[in-house]
């Protein structure tokens, strides 16, 4: 006989460290809804004209609720979370480099990357996106 496991024994394994995933999984949506289900029970609840106007900085509204926005401010947080996701993935790249047999492919790798992000800085300052007026 050999010492091979069975695969419906190696499936069971398998599926076991799923199900300790999704038993924890589990406990933290409980443990949120227990949070939020006491917190609605014991809090007071008088609700008065001032509680219910809308608050913003301690100012009373004036006005319509509409108000224009630049869009140009949302592409200046898009492009930032872009090179923020950009260097966060440099430092599992620069472990993986420094590993022996890596060196080549991953440096191509990032290469490319940067070149994605490069094409998109492209696009974004030939459209006038970088233009603060």
């Amino acid at each position: 006989m050999t010492d091979v496991p069975e695969p419906t024994v190696l499936a069971a394994e398998y599926f076991q460290s799923y199900s300790v995933v999704g038993l924890l999984a589990v406990v933290g949506v409980l443990f949120v809804a227990v949070a939020f289900g006491a917190g609605r029970l014991l809090r007071p609840v008088v609700p008065t004209p001032e509680k219910l106007l809308t608050y913003e900085c301690g100012v009373d509204p004036v006005g319509e609720g509409w108000a224009h926005t630049q869009v140009r401010y949302y592409v200046y947080a898009f492009l930032y979370v872009i090179f923020a996701v950009d260097s966060i993935f440099l430092f599992p790249w620069a472990t993986v480099f420094a590993a022996p047999g890596y060196g080549a492919t991953t440096l191509v790798e990032m290469f490319i990357f940067l070149g994605f992000l490069a094409v998109g800085l492209l696009y974004a300052w030939k459209k006038g996106v970088l233009e603060w007026t």
